[in-house]
């Protein structure tokens, strides 16, 4: 037995009645331990074994694998939707090209047509002017006069169908901002001015912005 338990002992034993005291201490110690290996006993029976099938696998963030990247690819010269810009620059250019190559002297051609907008509709409208005119004099006795001017409009509208339309005035062709023209037969000075006139006076461009340069051979 160890010394701290004789100790024990030696304190509780003494006086009257020692003996009965050791022993009831004693009886103490022993239930003690035999609760405390029962506890240790019912909890390894309760322990189950761990079925390593039915065990989550943890996956740390990030470590997944995901899908492959999809690069959308468009069409070249070409976009998801349509440009209703490009189609008209696509569709002057094709016209170009069939004029100017039945000119005398001219081969193949390569045009580029580039636009500002596409076509601009004006619509009628009602207008309604206002004007108010005050005078004013400030201490020293000048007078100023202030014009105030208020133009209100509306969208004239006619029935059509069981709807309503704007009435259209006119309607204006987008505006050409510049053109390259790539011709065989342009490096001569002849040649290269009916090229020029031809695409300023068909497409109403001025001189300044339109490019004629030979094609190579």
């Amino acid at each position: 037995m160890a010394k701290w338990l004789e100790r024990l002992e030696a304190f509780i034993g003494g006086g009257t009645g020692g003996g009965r005291r050791i022993k009831a201490f004693r009886w103490l110690v022993l239930l003690g331990l035999v609760g405390a290996a029962l506890l240790l006993i019912a909890s390894l029976l309760n322990m189950k074994p761990v079925d390593q099938r039915q065990q989550t696998e943890y996956t740390p963030p990030g470590s997944v694998d995901a899908p492959p990247h999809q690069d959308t690819v468009l069409p070249a010269g070409g976009s998801a939707k349509n440009d209703p810009i490009a189609d008209i620059e696509t569709e002057l250019e094709s016209r170009l090209k069939d004029l100017l190559e039945t000119i005398v002297g001219v081969g193949s051609v390569n045009v580029l047509v580039t636009v500002e907008s596409t076509e601009e509709t004006v619509v009628q409208l009602n207008e309604k002017t206002a004007q108010e005119l005050t005078n004013e004099s400030d201490r020293n006795g000048t007078t100023r006069h202030i014009t105030q001017v208020t133009r209100d409009g509306q969208v004239v509208l006619y029935e059509l169908s069981g709807g309503q339309s704007p009435i259209v005035v006119k309607k204006l062709k987008p505006k050409v901002r510049g053109v390259v023209i790539v011709a065989k037969g342009a490096e001569n000075a002849t040649v290269h001015k009916l090229i020029q006139e031809a695409v300023s006076r068909g497409l109403d461009v001025p001189m300044q912005r339109i490019s004629v340069v030979p094609r190579k051979t």
